[in-house]
């Protein structure tokens, strides 16, 4: 199986992806599938993989895709990596997409062309590779041109599959990008790439891939409907029999409260009253004042508006009222920073904010809030939520995409059946959200719901294995018929 990824982490992440890029394969490996990467040769990967061997020189594919090499190398799990090495276009200052200021590289459509094109070339017979996937697997709009160029090649090809990780993003570009791409004429119409008069790789991608995925079984019914389908609502309909929602998984190696270094104390729900000391040094550390009888809020996220916290932000002041305290950790848009700041000067001991990333702090902010806040407008998956629970942070979610799929609201049939983790509002309304956090806040006052909670929610499995099982049955589905 060949796994296609504009993003890897470490060495190159913007998002959910790059992490989900080196842990999904890293599952699907230990489960026996042979399973390959192919990303990118960004510098960091680059510098990181020095000695690679080159595998396949790539001929020029023709329009102004320039020509590349394949260099393979191993991860620390032992997935082989296949790296795109084309200078030209991937070895630049700045992320995956954009430059060090924050704007799109003007031929983006080219570098995700190039390693579309490259993904489609190794899916067939005609591959210079040493080998040929039975499952090409895509992931966004960066890659989701391959079933389409894997679709004018006409032939025998493998199988491919298509994850949606977040719909609002699809590679929309000019329409005289087609001849540059190297795509026939005939596939700038409804029925191929074309978009309300532009490209679209996500569109081409969703309409020619034999399967499709997104990252939970909410957000895989939300992007079938006109609201939330960004445009894209009514093919997803059509193609709806392809479509399933597989839940992203965490690692949790990485993400657990009874090994983790980055913790004042480590704990387990057989220890829980040490996790109290870590919401001491998060206090201390961020300047608030150190009260275990005042409820900690926390917030690890991207401050865009699609985290809604726009609406936390409007409720700041109520929440110290409470009383409560707040501490935020991201970076994002230029006016919710500014926004989260200001309320940071507002209330001096009350709420905190750290703006950009920190991974230390991240994994303190899980163990030390109390309660984890995320009142998102959409959320294709999540990961946070997941995170909380698993370090008896109970969250207050918003009921979309994966939260929906993740959090089971606390009342009192699901306190009788075991099944209670967090607590689910449904109006994206500061009242409502508040209203949320208010019983949060009661149940935290009472010990034994709180306990029950957090056991609940530590016990859940969030593990990659789960997901890459999932992965591996459509797989199969796709592949047994050819």
């Amino acid at each position: 199986m060949l796994f296609v990824t504009p993003e890897l982490a470490p060495w190159m992440k913007s998002g959910g992806l790059g992490d989900v890029s080196m842990a999904l394969p890293g599952a699907l490996h230990r489960l026996g599938v042979d399973v390959r990467v192919l990303v990118p040769g960004y510098s960091p990967l680059a510098a990181a993989f020095e000695r690679a061997k080159t595998v396949a020189e790539l001929p020029h594919p023709g329009g102004v895709l320039a020509g590349a090499r394949l260099r393979t190398a191993r991860a620390a799990s032992g997935v082989p990596l296949l790296i795109l090495d084309c200078p030209e276009y991937y070895r630049r200052p700045g992320g995956a997409y954009q430059d060090a200021r924050g704007r799109d590289w003007p031929d983006n459509h080219l570098r995700f062309g190039l390693l579309s094109r490259v993904a489609a070339l190794l899916s067939t017979a005609a591959t210079p590779a040493p080998w040929q996937p039975h499952v090409v697997h895509c992931n966004d709009w960066p890659t989701a041109l391959a079933p389409a160029y894997a679709h004018y090649a006409g032939g025998a090809r493998a199988a491919t599959v298509l994850t949606v990780h977040n719909l609002a993003f699809q590679g929309i570009f000019p329409p005289h990008t087609l001849a540059e791409l190297g795509l026939p004429p005939q596939a700038f119409a409804i029925d191929g790439v074309e978009y309300y008069g532009k490209l679209s790789f996500l569109k081409g991608g969703l309409f020619f891939t034999d399967g499709l995925a997104t990252v939970s079984p909410t957000y895989a019914r939300e992007i079938q409907t006109d609201e939330s389908g960004f445009g894209l609502g009514g093919l997803l309909r059509v193609r709806s029999a392809r479509l399933i929602g597989i839940l992203n998984g965490i690692d949790t190696a990485a993400w657990n409260p009874a090994t983790d270094a980055h913790l004042a104390a480590r704990y387990d729900f057989a220890r829980i009253e040490k996790k109290a000391l870590n919401k001491a040094a998060l206090q201390r550390s961020l300047g608030l004042a150190v009260e275990a009888e005042v409820p900690l809020l926390g917030v690890v996220s991207r401050l865009t508006e699609q985290k809604g916290l726009d609406v936390l932000a409007a409720i700041a002041p109520m929440l110290v009222r409470l009383p409560a305290q707040l501490v935020m950790l991201g970076s994002g848009e230029k006016r919710f920073e500014q926004a989260v700041a200001a309320l940071a000067r507002q209330f001096p001991g009350g709420v905190a904010a750290v703006i950009g990333f920190d991974e230390r702090l991240a994994h303190l902010i899980e163990a030390g809030a109390d309660i984890f806040v995320m009142p998102s407008r959409y959320e294709p998956c999540g990961l946070n939520q997941m995170y909380s629970l698993r370090y008896g942070t109970p969250p207050v979610v918003r009921a979309t995409g994966g939260l929906a799929d993740t959090v089971i609201d606390c009342n009192p049939a699901s306190l009788a059946d075991g099944s209670a983790t967090g607590f689910v509002f449904h109006e994206l309304a500061g009242a409502a959200l508040l209203a949320a956090i208010g019983r949060a806040v009661s149940a935290w006052r009472d010990r034994s719901v709180w306990r029950a909670l957090q056991k609940n929610g530590m016990a859940q499995d969030f593990s990659w294995e789960r997901s890459a099982r999932q992965y591996c049955a459509l797989y199969e589905s796709l592949f047994a018929p050819r």
